[in-house]
């Protein structure tokens, strides 16, 4: 498991406590703003968790829009975090009451962006971690591994999962990970309502900023 020195964490809270603005949204492959930082993408099943993630990350509450409708949010939106990493906030998928030709539309921008982005260094894979690993998901991990997309998994709504359970999830994360070849080793437990387990993310991202 990686470990991280105190510096590191210094140089991650300047980071993220710094300037970070919206500055982008793409709803179609051909909209998509040029590649100037590298990017971290979050993804995941509706509901997930995305945007409440990237608030807490950033420490602002209304950076990335929470939607308490599922599948509501349909743009890449690109957040331009101190001009060193672009957060990238990508739609859900898997939701059920999205119309079949609508969540189609979604997979498709949402694809194109996860196969041809060159300055994509992490994908950030969200699991809700009451929820656990569900088909949809896996299909997500299998285009990354085919299109060799370096990808994490974060459990999200830890502090909702009884702590009787955490360690077994945990353990679930990490077989299901060692599965796959694209893959980073490392399970990150998250609760963005607690700011917990915050601060082993944003050393693992500001390392995969720019100078």
């Amino acid at each position: 498991m990686t470990t991280h020195q105190p510096q590191d964490a210094e140089a991650a809270r300047k980071l993220f406590a710094g300037p970070c603005g919206f500055v982008w949204g793409a709803r179609s492959a051909d909209s998509l703003p040029p590649q100037r930082l590298p990017e971290a993408a979050f993804a995941g099943r509706s509901n997930a968790g995305k945007s409440s993630l990237i608030n807490a990350l950033t420490g602002r509450r209304t950076l990335a829009r929470v939607s308490q409708t599922p599948g509501r949010t349909r743009d890449i939106n690109f957040f331009d975090l101190g001009g060193r990493l672009m957060l990238v906030d990508l739609p859900g998928y898997g939701y059920a009451k999205a119309s079949k030709q609508l969540a189609a539309e979604w997979q498709d921008v949402v694809f194109a962006y996860l196969r041809g982005r060159a300055n994509l260094r992490r994908v950030l894979l969200l699991l809700d971690a009451r929820r656990g690993m569900m088909p949809a998901d896996r299909a997500v991990m299998a285009v990354l591994d085919e299109a060799a997309v370096s990808y994490g998994l974060v459990l999200t709504k830890w502090d909702a999962l009884a702590d009787r359970d955490h360690q077994a999830a945990r353990a679930n994360a990490e077989s299901e990970i060692r599965r796959h070849t694209a893959a980073y080793p490392e399970v990150f437990a998250t609760s963005a309502r607690r700011a917990a387990g915050l601060d082993s993310l944003k050393q693992h991202l500001a390392a995969l900023a720019a100078p």
